[in-house]
């Protein structure tokens, strides 16, 4: 018993240590030193070895927070060259709704209804706006989109899908509005991946497509913005009712 509690008596305590920050904590910290010294995308973030001291973190937990900050498009690792801001884009967004979308049969509907009903809102609210800014230019090259569509229709070349996202960005563009233009993009993304694997759209939709999307040019070429929402709104009715026939097929 003795010799047990010399042993214990011998035992030196453990050195205290500071507490290592949590991961969030890190990744926190990185987003706070870009908002701190209002770094913007490109700009070079400090070392690895700067960031752990300024964190006081480990080396581990700093490689982990810029794994999950450049998932997220807050940061970009250069290889050879070093850590930078990132573009701040919204693929993560896209990541997340087209997975949702694809992973369960409960979800995908609703996921491109919701898509819909977003990408409509951004239209249809800002119709005076829009319609009172497209330049002649912005006009001609809207015309120029449909076409695209429609000889893409008519099998005479491709790209029907990239000339109607084509279309859609263009018409946000007056806006001026990065946020706006990113997420209408981004749902139009997640739409394009998801819509196919739902069977709601096949080629005897196109035309009505076209005269849609050849509708919505007219008005704004005739600086009409009721005519503008009363087009864009027959434009996405029939996906809508599409996509609530394939709901109750399945």
């Amino acid at each position: 018993m003795a010799v047990g509690q010399r042993a214990i008596r011998r035992r030196e305590p453990e050195p205290k240590t500071a507490r290592q920050p949590l991961r969030q904590e890190v990744v926190d910290g990185i987003k706070a030193y870009i908002l701190r010294n209002d770094l913007r995308p490109g700009d070079p973030l400090p070392t690895e070895p700067a960031l752990c001291e300024a964190l006081g973190a480990s080396r581990s937990s700093v490689r982990e927070a810029i794994r999950i900050l450049t998932a997220l498009d807050i940061v970009e690792v250069r290889h050879g060259h070093g850590t930078y801001v990132g573009r701040l884009s919204l693929s993560a967004l896209v990541e997340s709704l087209t997975f949702r979308g694809l992973l369960s049969p409960d979800d995908d509907f609703q996921v491109m209804s919701d898509l819909i009903e977003v990408r409509e809102l951004f239209e249809r609210g800002m119709a005076e706006r829009l319609v009172s800014s497209l330049d002649e230019e912005q006009i001609a090259r809207l015309d120029a989109h449909v076409e695209e569509m429609r000889r893409a229709g008519a099998g005479e070349g491709h790209g029907f899908v990239e000339a109607d996202r084509a279309f859609h960005t263009l018409l946000l563009a007056p806006l001026g509005n990065d946020l706006i233009g990113q997420l209408s993009a981004a749902f139009w993304d997640v739409y394009v991946i998801v819509a196919p694997h739902l069977d709601v759209f096949t080629r005897e939709h196109e035309a009505a497509t076209i005269a849609n999307h050849q509708r919505i040019v007219d008005a704004v070429r005739d600086r009409d913005p009721v005519e503008f929402a009363a087009a864009l709104a027959e434009h996405y009715a029939p996906v809508r009712l599409r996509i609530a026939e394939a709901r109750a097929r399945r």
